[in-house]
């Protein structure tokens, strides 16, 4: 159709025209709505009861919750006997998966585990970021069970919960061929997040078992927050550890409602710091994320935006700060909220992907400050205490002018 000039009116059948074809497209997306695989809850369904996992299938009560309020936590891993040794004796052996992050046990069931061992199991977690245990019988109950022993289950507002009763500290991650994610509605940098960090106490030592993928695809990749401080110039990590950032849940509730569906509690915004430290480490860890982390507080918006952009893309991006889990049958993987950020793969439609997921709340997260005011201890660096552990030489950070190296792959 040939451009109208400024000033002419358009013929009548003209504007018909375009008046159908905006209707078409207005009834095309109230009928076919983006989904938006963060913020847009998935209420997929095959309508497969005979599905041996009907189920957990996901399920959203129309109940109201009160807003959370702040609770005492005993951080589990900060009891561990720091060699482990309980742990590692019940293994057959633990490997790193790269040097940052990452470990994957073999040779544990983790129905057989002590109290001590779930201590020391939490500590791996806090170290390496995440654990990987495979060839696992462990159901839905007992990894509940494990998840309340690092601290108090946390209920998800908008997000779906199994159909079996008695399960709402269980969160459901589904989807199958009935509904298939529009990459139209979201980018693969908003879908890296750490879960729900806009709570008051966000989560500590999570854990998530699929108990039904794909083939292939579907993995889940984590990066490190440690991992991402020990990268900056030791000008920037002091400037962002005087930083705090607000965390929102609005968009994440604004997704339940845009999909008709019930908000159980009401969404919050909370204040954290940029750089948090870990209870049991001392380590510090970059807190940001790209699904929630909205902006820094009490700087110029150009500036935040900046920022921000800039440590979304080091997470989403540096390969040497990530692994990359693909699940098999009886695989379960435990992640400190705290100091990873995590994000899934959505190539694997129309396949169907199941998996349930436990959430303990962790302490309100601590600034170097407030961590080195309230223990006495100096915050670290994890990758040169790492170093300095190992007796490895290396020059101290400095803002002298750095050399450049070669590369070779």
């Amino acid at each position: 159709m040939a451009p109208i000039a400024t000033g002419e009116r358009a013929p009548e059948n003209n504007l018909a025209s375009l008046k159908a074809t905006a209707q078409r497209r207005v009834e095309e997306e109230r009928s076919n709505p983006l989904f938006n695989p963060f913020y847009s809850p998935a209420i997929a369904d095959d309508g497969d009861d005979s599905y041996p996992f009907a189920k957990f299938k996901p399920t959203f009560p129309d109940v109201s919750w009160p807003p959370l309020e702040e609770i005492v936590v005993t951080d589990r891993s900060a009891l561990a006997d720091p060699e482990k040794k309980s742990l590692f004796a019940a293994a057959e052996r633990i490997e790193d998966v790269i040097p940052a992050l990452g470990a994957e046990i073999i040779g544990l069931d983790l129905r057989r585990l002590t109290d001590q061992q779930k201590d020391e199991l939490a500590l791996l977690v806090a170290e390496r970021g995440v654990v990987f245990v495979r060839n696992q019988q462990l159901d839905i109950y007992d990894q509940l069970e494990l998840a309340r022993h690092w601290g108090p289950l946390h209920k998800h507002a908008t997000t779906p919960i199994p159909r079996e009763p008695g399960l709402e500290e269980v969160h459901v991650v589904y989807n199958d061929a009935s509904r298939r994610p529009d990459p139209s509605a979201f980018s693969k940098l908003e879908l890296w997040h750490s879960d729900v960090s806009y709570e008051i106490q966000p989560p500590s030592t999570t854990s998530l078992a699929v108990i039904a993928g794909p083939v292939s695809g579907g993995d889940t990749l984590f990066s490190s927050g440690y991992a991402l401080y020990s990268s900056l110039s030791p000008g920037l990590q002091t400037y962002l550890e005087g930083l705090s950032a607000v965390h929102s849940a609005v968009a994440q509730a604004d997704g339940a409602r845009a999909a008709g569906l019930p908000v159980r509690r009401e969404p919050v915004e909370s204040v954290h710091p940029v750089v948090r430290v870990h209870p049991a480490t001392g380590w510090k860890s970059v807190y940001v994320n790209p699904g929630f982390t909205r902006r820094i507080v009490g700087v110029p918006k150009a500036e935040s935006d900046a920022i921000l952009s800039f440590l979304f893309h080091q997470i989403a991006e540096n390969v040497d700060a990530q692994v990359r889990l693909k699940w098999r049958p009886g695989t379960v993987a435990f992640w400190d909220n705290r100091v990873v950020t995590h994000s899934a793969t959505f190539d694997f439609w129309p396949a169907t992907r199941h998996a349930l997921r436990a959430t303990p709340h962790g302490e309100r997260p601590q600034s170097v400050a407030d961590y080195e005011r309230e223990t006495g201890r100096k915050a670290k660096d994890r990758q040169l205490d790492v170093w300095e552990k190992a007796g490895v030489e290396f020059a101290k950070p400095s803002a002298a002018v750095s050399r450049p190296r070669g590369y070779n792959d």
